[in-house]
């Protein structure tokens, strides 16, 4: 299957605090996305330095990665809100050009 077979999205990707995660997932929603995958318990190093995957107390003690695929109209508000959020916040966030099969399952 080559690209042109397939309809270009935008996978937009966010590391944040445990905490921050249901703020993001609000975001995603608000702006019609279909849907995220979310992954608790991220580890990495980063410019704060060193993150263990692994809970400590609770589900907020850890980062959490969340990913979204939209078309391109959805991407702007998207990044409207998630722009401040990580201005106030620890997190990271990958906004990529990606493609898929099933165009249906996104809008």
């Amino acid at each position: 299957m080559t690209t042109t077979a397939l309809t270009k999205m935008t996978k937009i990707e966010v590391v944040v605090t445990g905490s921050d995660a249901p703020a993001v997932r609000d975001l995603i929603q608000s702006v019609g996305a279909t849907g995220y995958t979310s992954v608790s318990g991220v580890s990495g190093l980063g410019h704060h330095g060193y993150h263990q995957g692994r809970l400590l107390f609770n589900q907020q003690a850890t980062l959490e990665l969340l990913i979204t695929v939209v078309p391109e109209a959805k991407v702007e508000p998207l990044l409207a809100g998630l722009r401040p959020l990580l201005d106030a916040s620890p997190g990271v966030m990958f906004v990529t050009e990606t493609y898929v099969s099933r165009p249906e399952y996104f809008s």
